[in-house]
């Protein structure tokens, strides 16, 4: 299914039988560009999607905003995509700095995030933080189980116990390695390299994946979101191809085991983060293709 020299090329070498029945489950879209905001508060606005097992918050804050979480009940992201914004991260005694197109992870418990000049920046949960669930658009998507998706469990805690952990963005790219891959005990981030331009229509990349959602979160630019849903033996799985054009900011959180590619269609910068929750394992058993894998082990390590 891979063009040319794609790196990913060997992790789906078995993956042609044909997916297993039951239920097919629908995309979940949500373009916070022309959309209101479920939130606003003293002058910052913040959107809301879930997944499966996960809340996404994108949010415009102005000069000195505070996003609070009390008894938090597990990691959580903070994504800040602008090389020009900043926060402070505090938790516990720590009282953290973070620069601007960095993705930070945050221990469990008490925190807050400070935005001294203002931004825009992207928060990830697990569906732990039942409040955030309850917030979202989509809050009762998942009502129905999903068949194909396991029940979430937490990856193990960090080398050297809880702390704020930040990463830059500003990773060259190496031959063999696909993208900037992050992870903590329960996402896995992975900032794609910016696409400048539309994508070559002859280097698409279409797969699946047989038992994970993944989570696309526009930040700039434009896309098509390809979805082909599997002819399986009962028809009742069966739906419509679909092409979905979005803006930025924007998420689709696409099911397995639907077929998907995503085709940059700006003439300007296209950038793209896939979001996984819990992190995959294929990815973290790639040498190299995590870049904090020592801070963060993998289940049955330790």
């Amino acid at each position: 299914m891979y063009k040319d020299k794609d790196p990913r090329a060997d992790l789906f070498a078995a993956a042609a039988k044909p997916p297993a029945t039951g239920l097919i489950a629908e995309e979940q879209l949500a373009t916070f560009y022309d959309t209101a905001p479920q939130e606003e508060r003293d002058g910052s606005r913040t959107w809301y999607v879930r997944g499966c097992n996960f809340v996404l918050a994108y949010s415009e804050t102005k000069e000195g905003a505070v996003l609070e979480r009390k008894g938090q009940a597990d990691e959580y992201v903070l994504y800040l995509a602008n090389p020009a914004d900043r926060a402070v991260v505090e938790w516990g005694n720590e009282k953290v700095e973070v620069a601007g197109y960095s993705v930070t992870f945050i221990p469990p418990g008490d925190s807050r995030i400070v935005l001294p000049a203002g931004g825009k920046l992207a928060r990830l949960f697990t569906i732990a933080s039942k409040d955030l669930v309850k917030a979202c658009p989509n809050a009762d998507a998942y009502d129905t189980p999903r068949q194909h998706i396991p029940a979430f469990e937490p990856w193990p805690e960090p080398v050297g116990g809880w702390k704020v952990r930040q990463y830059s963005l500003n990773v060259p790219d190496e031959p063999g390695r696909f993208g900037r891959i992050f992870r903590c005990t329960t996402f896995m981030v992975n900032a794609l390299p910016s696409q400048v331009g539309p994508r070559d229509p002859a280097k698409m990349s279409p797969h699946h994946h047989d038992d994970f959602e993944q989570c696309s979160l526009a930040l700039g630019g434009s896309f098509t979101h390809y979805l082909r849903w599997a002819w399986t033996t009962d028809m009742g799985d069966w739906r419509d191809d679909k092409a979905i054009d979005v803006g930025s900011p924007s998420v689709l959180v696409i099911p397995p085991p639907v077929i998907h590619t995503t085709r940059a269609s700006s003439d300007g910068n296209n950038d793209l983060v896939d979001i996984f929750c819990p992190p995959r394992m294929d990815f973290s058993l790639k040498p190299g293709w995590v870049l904090n894998d020592a801070d963060y082990p993998m289940p049955g390590t330790r």
